[in-house]
Parts: structure tokens; C-alpha cells; sequence
């Protein structure tokens, strides 16, 4: 059985060094960071530099676009949605427990107060024996 992922920390596996979008910044800013980048999510920083929420590629093109909404009016800040958030010490396994608790599939990393990476459910998944990596897919995919 290969347990390579057990007992490794997300700082072990994380994509290190996110770029944040400001809070007051604007959709269409934060669509082209996400395409410059190669990115689905951009975790959103306010003025005090800490982490306000994160914003999607799928939450620009529901909550703003398909709304009728300006993409250079509308602010990242607007559609920042819940914090959630991983400290870059913590086990893989308190990662994907979250990501399964809140059914999402990024999770900006933490560290001394400040943002030091993003990482994804297929960063987690490259760490997961097939078992576990089955049961995590089905609870994050799960229906609400």
C-alpha cells in the first residue's frame, strides 16, 4: 500500500508563492491575472496585505457576467466568499478534511498570518494511496 502523502505537511505540497488580487481590484483585472497566470482561483488580500476570501473563474462567470454585471465596475471584494483557509504546518489529511467539510477544491496556505501558497485537490490527491484518493473524490463531489 502506498502511503507517500501520510504524515507530509501542505507546505510539502502546495504551489508556493500565491498572487493575490486586491479587494478593491476589479473582475476584469482579476480574469486577466487569472489567465496571465494559468489559474482557476485567486486568493483576494485587502489593504492590511491578509487574506479576504478567494474568487474563481466560475464565480466571475456566474455572479458577474451571466448577471449582467460590469467586469470593470464590479471588485473582486464583492464576491469574495467564505475563508477558508489551511496553516501551511498542517497535515495533508486536515487539508483534505476541509476541502471535504466545505466541498472545494483550492484552499489558500497560511503562514504567520500571511499567505504563502494555494493548494489544490489534485496537489493532495498526488499524495493519496488509491483508497483514500477514491473516498475523497466521491465526498467533494458529493451533492450538497
Amino acid at each position: 500500500m502506498d502511503t507517500s502523502g501520510i504524515g507530509k505537511a501542505v507546505q510539502d505540497v502546495m504551489h508556493q508563492g500565491a498572487v493575490c488580487i486586491g479587494e478593491h481590484d476589479t473582475l476584469r483585472l482579476a480574469s486577466q491575472m487569472m489567465r496571465d497566470l494559468s489559474v482557476g482561483a485567486l486568493p483576494i488580500c485587502g489593504d492590511d496585505d491578509r487574506l479576504k476570501g478567494i474568487i474563481t473563474d466560475r464565480d466571475i462567470v456566474i455572479k458577474c457576467c451571466a448577471e449582467g454585471k460590469d467586469l470593470d465596475r464590479t471588485t473582486a471584494g464583492e464576491l469574495a466568499k467564505g475563508l477558508v483557509w489551511v496553516d501551511a504546518h498542517s497535515s495533508v489529511e486536515e487539508a483534505l478534511q476541509k476541502m471535504e467539510q466545505h466541498q472545494i477544491k483550492r484552499l489558500p496556505v497560511i503562514d504567520n498570518h500571511r499567505i504563502v501558497g494555494m493548494v489544490s485537490e489534485a496537489d493532495l490527491a498526488k499524495e493519496l494511496p488509491d483508497d483514500k484518493l477514491a473516498e475523497f473524490v466521491h465526498r467533494v463531489y458529493a451533492p450538497a
